[in-house]
């Protein structure tokens, strides 16, 4: 039986959401997080993401899952830090330290009933944690765990389109936050896909003009497309609810597509980040059809770019 979201949990992220988000964007936060049903009429802020909240207990198979989704972004900001810096000059601004207090609180509430939070919005029981976190495995280049991160996602096509799309996507963000933090880059105000690929792509010198190959040139630019659609796929198809706009169904064969191009991108800027920092990744294996076909997708442009 799933692990259903504690009450003292739904009230402390209830109070988070209500204070942060507007209607239609914590409509649109829980839509992303497949939260169950169209959103509570007649409400608060509050009222209505408690309610949605203890429907997700109800009606969804993992309620955890949904709860994840709803608080990655707050507990992975990185302004949220317990030893964030204080501002040099003045004082920090109230609503900032207020946000700060009720991560605090979240991540005490999840300790208390026994839950443990992980990056990319996973949320285990205390002591099942994995035995490495995606960011563990990118700084430490295990190109093999990654394309299995990516198998993962590929295997939930047909059940959860939506969801597989997500989880690539949520690799790839990875690995591009990452970067910035470990090249000392700033990360830009808006966390999403694509401004952090814009500062990666920016450091690592993947400009089409500085390529003299017109053919790879078309490629690379490719590269920039793919992954603002895929940013773009994972934001309106999971948002069916969201005020303004036209939910639409995902296919598999789209969402399968989009997996395995964010896969592409993921082993080329890998590969792209080891040549310049000239770190030596863990090879990937030589029978693993995963890591044949990946290798096959990148090895042509790593060797001309």
């Amino acid at each position: 039986m799933a692990k259903l979201i504690p009450a003292p949990l739904i009230a402390v992220v209830s109070v988070l959401v209500a204070g942060e988000e507007t209607h239609a964007t914590l409509d649109g936060l829980f839509s992303y997080a497949e939260a169950p049903g169209d959103p509570p009429q007649g409400l608060s802020k509050h009222a209505k993401a408690q309610e949605w909240l203890r429907l997700a207990n109800k009606l969804h198979p993992e309620p955890l899952v949904v709860l994840g989704k709803i608080i990655c972004g707050y507990l992975e900001d990185p302004m949220m830090v317990a030893d964030y810096p204080s501002p040099q000059w003045g004082s920090e601004d109230e609503a900032i330290t207020k946000k700060r207090e009720s991560v605090r609180k979240i991540e005490a509430v999840l300790a208390n009933n026994g839950l443990t939070y992980h990056t990319g919005g996973v949320i285990t029981s205390s002591g099942l944690a994995p035995s490495k976190t995606l960011g563990q495995l990118i700084k430490g280049r295990d190109m093999p765990a990654i394309h299995r991160e990516f198998d993962r996602a590929m295997e939930t096509v047909d059940a959860k389109p939506r969801d597989a799309v997500s989880a690539a996507s949520n690799i790839l963000e990875s690995i591009f936050k990452t970067y910035i933090e470990d090249n000392g880059l700033t990360m830009p105000d808006k966390q999403d896909l694509q401004p952090v690929f814009k500062i990666v792509r920016a450091d690592l010198g993947l400009d089409p003009s500085s390529v003299e190959d017109q053919d790879l040139q078309r490629i690379i630019t490719g590269l920039f497309g793919i992954v603002d659609g895929i940013g773009a796929l994972r934001t309106h198809a999971g948002s069916a609810h969201s005020e303004g706009r036209k939910g639409y169904k995902l296919e598999p064969r789209y969402a399968r597509l989009a997996v395995n191009a964010a896969h592409t991108v993921a082993t080329f800027v890998m590969e792209t980040w080891d040549k310049k920092s000239g770190y030596h990744s863990i090879p990937a294996c030589t029978t693993c059809t995963t890591c044949t076909q990946a290798g096959r997708k990148s090895s042509v442009l790593m060797g001309r770019v």
